[in-house]
């Protein structure tokens, strides 16, 4: 049977004891589904459509199930593009389960994980760019990654991926012309005109793969980890930051002896924060496996926070993680500013830059508001502005992208080395396909079908 030819029915919110449930069908008999199990002075149908309806569902002996609200929604101007029904009961696991029940007694089937949202692509309501975003909604983790969601959701990455493909796909249309009809002695593409439309794809590509890394800080969190040798204040940090007492504080060294891991938001950016054991060359068994995982969370870190006593100047573990440290993203806090500067952060600052070096007090929460506007500018890039412009939301868009950025990239080259024009189509063919699999317009079954698999069932 076709997937769009049968009613689907699901539970649509989360299961557990709430105020209100409810249960979705989709389908061509959604409706008389409905009908089959509600009775009430007013009934779902043509005339109430988009309209709550008060009754009841009863079950097959006619007994009352619950007190419910129903709605009819017709296609195609529901959220799948074909006719919706919504029961809202009450939110117990019991009630909830025998109406689901019923309505597969009465002709639907289990819908499948996502396939509310596959219908809604499948028929045309979203592409698979904003049906991507409706899973980045529900899991968005701080207020700018709901912003960044629904901006995907409302076709933001799609637009620009549309209009993207549009003139590079004009570009082909023209290349063939001159390579199918050379000779009608088609002037209106030279290798200038391919240039100029290339050097203009590529540097907007390269705009969304930049962005890229944004939207996944956004949606998995900016994994962060608190470094530096013992009693230098990390686990003082952690809890600065938490504004809670997570980690014990002592000024004896080596206190942390494991990783502890900790989610949390600053300025809109989620953080997946770690605190590690102070990285000493240490005897102690036990303290010893705390440094191996705190360099194993180090080595998955996409930042390092690297803690220093400002009270002390430089040591040898100081300068050893530092240099381990090189090409690695890192932030350099000067912790303990609230007692006298040993510390030399002119040098500091000369090796890896004056704004990468904090001067901080974390008793006293001098120099904590630098820390979050540093931290903004790593995620956004300096001087943007976080609430405009898309985001890619997710590795398989970003992996598109990369990849088309890349063939859009060797066809610039051909162009500028006057190679052959169906050289430039090869690589421009490339390019569409990879975009086209962003929104949906040009990928295979199987990777539709596991995409809308890690969604949950109900949506």
């Amino acid at each position: 049977m076709d997937i769009l030819e049968d009613t689907i029915s699901a539970i649509a919110t989360a299961l557990g004891v709430g105020s209100i449930g409810v249960i979705r069908l989709s389908g061509p008999d959604s409706l008389a589904i409905t009908d089959k199990l509600f009775t009430g002075r007013e009934k779902p149908g043509k005339d109430t459509a988009r309209k709550l309806c008060y009754g009841h569902i009863l079950d097959e002996k006619g007994q009352v199930v619950d007190e419910v609200l129903a709605v009819y929604m017709p296609g195609p101007h529901s959220y799948t593009g074909e006719d919706v029904c919504e029961i809202q009961c009450h939110g117990g696991r019991q009630a909830l389960q025998e109406i689901l029940a019923l309505t597969y007694k009465a002709g639907a089937r289990p819908a499948e994980p996502g396939e509310f949202t596959k219908r809604a692509f499948l028929n045309g309501r979203l592409d698979l760019a904003e049906a991507e975003s409706v899973m980045d909604i529900i899991n968005a983790r701080s207020k700018r990654a709901l912003v960044a969601a629904n901006r995907g959701h409302e076709g933001g990455l799609s637009r620009k991926v549309k209009d993207l493909r549009t003139k590079l796909r004009d570009l082909v249309v023209q290349l063939e012309a001159v390579i199918d009809y050379p000779e009608e002695d088609i002037e209106d593409v030279t290798y200038d005109k391919a240039i100029a439309v290339l050097t203009e794809g590529r540097d907007a590509v390269e705009k969304l793969v930049r962005q890229g890394s944004t939207g996944r800080i956004l949606r998995e969190g900016l994994r962060t980890a608190i470094v530096g040798r013992p009693n230098v204040g990390k686990s003082s940090l952690l809890n600065s930051l938490l504004q809670a007492d997570r980690a014990i504080v002592s000024n004896i060294p080596g206190t942390t002896r494991d990783v502890i891991e900790e989610q949390m938001t600053i300025n809109g950016i989620p953080l997946v924060l770690t605190d590690t054991a102070g990285l000493r060359d240490t005897e102690d068994y036990v303290e010893k496996i705390g440094v191996e995982r705190s360099k194993a969370a180090l080595e998955d870190a996409q930042l390092a926070l690297v803690v220093l006593d400002g009270s002390q100047p430089l040591g040898e573990e100081d300068k050893a993680l530092l240099d381990s440290l090189q090409d690695r993203p890192k932030l350099i806090l000067v912790n303990k500013a609230d007692l006298p500067v040993a510390i030399d952060t002119k040098a500091l600052e000369d090796a890896y830059g004056k704004k990468n070096v904090i001067v901080l007090s974390v008793k006293t929460g001098e120099g904590m508001d630098q820390v979050a506007a540093w931290l903004q500018e790593f995620v956004y890039g300096e001087g943007s502005d976080s609430e405009s412009g898309s985001m890619t939301q997710n590795a398989r868009q970003q992996r598109l992208l990369e990849k088309a950025l890349q063939s859009v990239d060797d066809a610039l080259k051909g162009a500028q080395a006057h190679l052959p024009y169906d050289c430039l189509t090869i690589d421009l063919t490339e390019a569409l396909h990879d975009l086209g699999e962003i929104t949906g317009e040009d990928v295979p079954d199987e990777i539709i079908d596991e995409i809308f698999a890690q969604f949950c069932v109900g949506k």
